[in-house]
């Protein structure tokens, strides 16, 4: 396994001086001079998801690369998610709000359960595959709510330390009524919003072909013009569990998700990627680190509007 050297990222005096899934977004905030250090925060999502998922993450974390896990907390998989992060206290941990259930042959619901919150789930009480079909089905905003708040508290009852939030397909962040929800429980709850810190959100690798995931990260390392980056990866192995899963997102699924997850995986682990953040003198955090600089309040939507 490669092994990352995280530069003095912790120390006094680095902190003294420091001030959605979608796909190939990216969103600079500003500007950085030449005397500035740039940031980079990965974060892997949809942990959770599956065993392949998980031991994808698992292999990503031990790569030791510093990385932000966001984790769904109703899946058939997250204890196992929970009990690779209790192994690994460093990496920054995040609840990955699910509004959605995208996938064939692999489907769950709310984790109140379908009777709790009948306006967030179809026929058979399980979440909407798509955005626009859980908007369309009017859902109570009461039932969001009490909905996100579940996934909340059973990511603090799981024992791990939750430093942030962010957005299952960009569900939460779409509509301005679930978005403002969102906004009140991490203020209720004291933890981050992922995207609320001027980070600039890239994921250029996740549509192109495995085989060119690699040089797409060395290319978006070499044009980080922010700051404070962040980089969106959905990692996995590919095998025959991770193999039969179909996207039904109408938004606009990955074909052959499985080889594309095992691909990222294989692009972020590559010595190539290591030596390119390295020749831009590139400092790779997690969320913790990057809320330790900046602190909760600095916290601002993005694109302005509070």
């Amino acid at each position: 396994m490669l092994r990352f050297t995280v530069v003095s990222l912790l120390s006094s005096a680095l902190l003294a001086a420091a001030p959605a899934r979608i796909p190939g977004q990216v969103v600079a905030s500003r500007s950085v001079a030449s005397t500035e250090p740039v940031y980079l925060i990965v974060r892997s999502d949809d942990g959770g998801m599956s065993h392949s998922v998980n031991m994808g993450l698992e292999r990503l974390i031990e790569s030791g690369i510093p990385v932000s896990v966001s984790v769904m907390w109703g899946t058939p998989w997250y204890q196992e998610t929970v009990d690779i992060l209790k192994r690994h206290p460093e990496v920054s941990v995040g609840v990955h709000l699910t509004l959605n259930s995208e996938w064939k042959n692999l489907r769950w619901g709310p984790v109140l359960g379908q009777r709790a919150v009948p306006t967030l789930v179809d026929s058979l009480g399980l979440f909407f595959p798509s955005s626009q079909a859980l908007h369309d089905n009017h859902p109570d905003l009461a039932q969001v709510e009490a909905e996100l708040r579940a996934q909340i508290e059973r990511a603090k009852r799981s024992g791990l330390k939750v430093d942030y939030l962010d957005f299952h397909m960009g569900t939460v962040s779409r509509y301005p009524e679930f978005r403002e929800i969102a906004e009140r429980l991490a203020k209720e709850y004291g933890v981050g919003l992922s995207g609320y810190f001027g980070e600039g959100s890239n994921a250029p690798q996740y549509d192109v072909p495995p085989a060119a995931k690699a040089d797409t990260l060395v290319a978006l390392v070499n044009r980080l013009d922010s700051r404070f980056n962040l980089l969106v990866t959905h990692v996995g192995i590919d095998d025959a569990e991770l193999g039969a899963l179909i996207d039904m997102n109408t938004d606009g699924g990955l074909a052959e998700m499985s080889r594309n997850r095992q691909g990222e995986l294989d692009a972020l682990t590559a010595g190539r990627f290591r030596d390119a953040l390295r020749a831009r003198n590139v400092r790779l955090i997690t969320y913790r680190q990057l809320i330790e600089m900046q602190g909760l309040k600095s916290m601002r939507r993005p694109g302005g509007g509070g």
